[in-house]
């Protein structure tokens, strides 16, 4: 399997025991970007929150370790979300 197969289906910051979706929960997927792929947990998050998008930290974006990378809800499609750029 290699790791673009690998990353599908995953929830960003899940337990590696437990990497898929949870019955229950509000999800965005994420598009582009190094976090392609992945679901974000959005359950509990404001209408407001999730109409600002994430800095996801992520240690394989344009600036490695301690870098974060944007995504923001795609417009008439909230549940996904686009990615914006990298940030230190």
């Amino acid at each position: 399997m290699d790791a673009e197969s690998f990353m599908r289906g995953r929830v960003y910051g899940a337990d590696h025991d437990r990497p898929g979706p949870r019955p229950g929960r509000d999800y965005a997927q994420l598009v582009a970007g190094p976090l392609d792929g992945l679901l974000l947990d959005v359950t509990g998050w404001t209408p407001a929150q999730r109409a600002t998008g994430a800095a996801l930290t992520t240690e394989i974006g344009r600036y490695g370790a301690g870098g974060r990378t944007l995504y923001r809800p795609r417009p008439g499609c909230p549940g996904r979300w686009d990615w914006a750029g990298d940030v230190p």
